[in-house]
């Protein structure tokens, strides 16, 4: 595939610690598996104590006035459900690995790691400066980070075959339709999911890896002109 070409090229161009390059041969990404065990312990504790629900999840007023700022991390680990989580974990799961191993060729695991919890944040961030005077408003989730990884990973590989709910389909396309979607779900504000979360997730996502490396805009540019369904 041309764009997995293109980006081996990149990183075969940058001067990795020998460990990394291990790494990115093949090693398990074991920070994507810690992330992904951390946050099944926490929503499986929260799923049976109430309390640590309600000291974890997003609460405006929590923030604005009680200065509780761990909360605009914190949520990002509880889920309302259990069909929540898995969703979560298991998008993580299968993208997550080629985004770990990808930016620990530029910022080492700690990097990686950083930015899924950056992500937390900065996906939320929208939400909570609109409801900041808002004490019936509250969030939870991971899905802001997990769409920035998604997202993440469309950049560097938009045209191959994910599976959404069995049904084969272009990366760059679900991407579209996901985009269109979010953005008039957004607007509409008839459910309980938080659409703004997810949309600024998945530039967050996709401005970290230009700004950590610009040449993947003009990689994805040239996979977009030259398909190749795989």
């Amino acid at each position: 595939m041309l764009c997995r070409r293109a980006v081996d090229a990149i990183l075969r161009s940058r001067r990795v610690h020998p460990r990394v390059r291990s790494i990115q041969s093949g090693t398990p990404m074991y920070a994507t598996y810690l992330i992904i065990a951390v946050t099944c312990v926490i929503s499986f504790l929260a799923f049976r104590n109430e309390k640590l629900i309600s000291d974890l999840i997003l609460w405006p007023p929590a923030i604005s006035r009680g200065k509780q700022y761990y909360r605009l991390l914190s949520y990002g680990f509880i889920h309302a459900d259990g069909q929540h989580l898995l969703f979560n974990m298991i998008t993580l799961f299968f993208f997550g690995r080629l985004i770990e191993q990808f930016v620990m060729g530029y910022v080492g695991t700690l990097g990686f790691v950083a930015f899924y919890l950056s992500a937390i944040v900065v996906s939320i961030l929208p939400t909570y400066m609109k409801n900041i005077g808002n004490p019936a408003y509250r969030s939870l989730g991971a899905s802001g980070a997990v769409s920035a990884v998604l997202f993440g990973f469309v950049l560097l590989q938009p045209w191959t075959t994910i599976y959404i709910f069995f049904i084969p389909c272009p990366a760059i396309v679900y991407a579209v339709v996901y985009i269109a979607y979010s953005i008039y779900m957004d607007r509409q504000n008839s459910d309980n999911i938080n659409h703004s979360a997810h949309l600024w997730g998945a530039a967050y996502g996709v401005l970290f890896l230009l700004a950590m490396e610009p040449r993947l805009f003009g990689v994805f540019l040239q996979a977009l002109l030259q398909p190749d369904f795989r």
